[in-house]
């Protein structure tokens, strides 16, 4: 079937009145769901009805893919395609590193997602470890190298903060330096003003 008349989006409040059923034939969480809308992506046909829609939550440069459903199922080979699409894009755009998904339909372990081993699951979020087993993964990024190289970059921007900090130190000290300086001398200039004044009285007279 030509993919061509479906396109996919981000959710829109108004597109509550669609997922809702597509929800609720799933036995899915609808009211958590429908607080959590900004995750989702849906498809929509070419007069704008949405036939599916998937879930794409983000934590710690993490995604998880969730609750995939469709108006009919017979569009899901058809609909599946772009709404991979779409989540390739959204973790491009937001740096993701690794993805993972409760869905088990064949067509993500076709797309390189793969059943979470021990070590893996370490790597899961916390946050997301009560969702239950039978994850499935995919490593985008060299974790362990993206987490070096931010601690690298963090390093760095502390030790240019220290010496910008440092910096500014000895900018002010030099300003005081300057400042009591010029307090010195104004007092000495004074002083000497003071010493020649008593010592001539007339200094400033104007000669007749």
């Amino acid at each position: 079937m030509n993919s061509a008349p479906y396109r996919v989006r981000r959710a829109v409040l108004d597109d509550l009145a669609a997922l809702r059923p597509m929800w609720q034939s799933l036995n899915l969480p609808v009211a958590d769901l429908e607080k959590r809308l900004t995750e989702f992506q849906v498809a929509v046909d070419a007069d704008g009805k949405v036939v599916g829609g998937i879930g794409f939550r983000m934590l710690n440069r993490q995604a998880d893919i969730h609750s995939e459903s469709f108006s009919d199922f017979a569009l899901a080979d058809t609909v599946r395609p772009l709404l991979w699409e779409r989540v390739q894009t959204l973790s491009a755009n937001h740096g993701m590193v690794r993805l993972w998904t409760r869905e088990q339909a064949p067509f993500w372990k076709h797309q390189g997602l793969h059943p979470a081993d021990a070590d893996e699951l370490r790597r899961l979020p916390p946050e997301w470890a009560g969702a239950g087993s039978g994850w499935l993964t995919l490593r985008l990024k060299d974790e362990d190298a993206i987490i070096s190289l931010e601690k690298e970059f963090a390093m760095f921007m502390a030790a240019e903060k220290e010496r910008t900090a440092r910096a500014f130190r000895q900018a002010r000290l030099i300003k005081y330096i300057a400042t009591a300086l010029a307090i010195v001398f104004a007092l000495f200039v004074a002083a000497a003003l003071f010493y020649l004044m008593r010592r001539n009285p007339d200094l400033l007279t104007p000669r007749r």
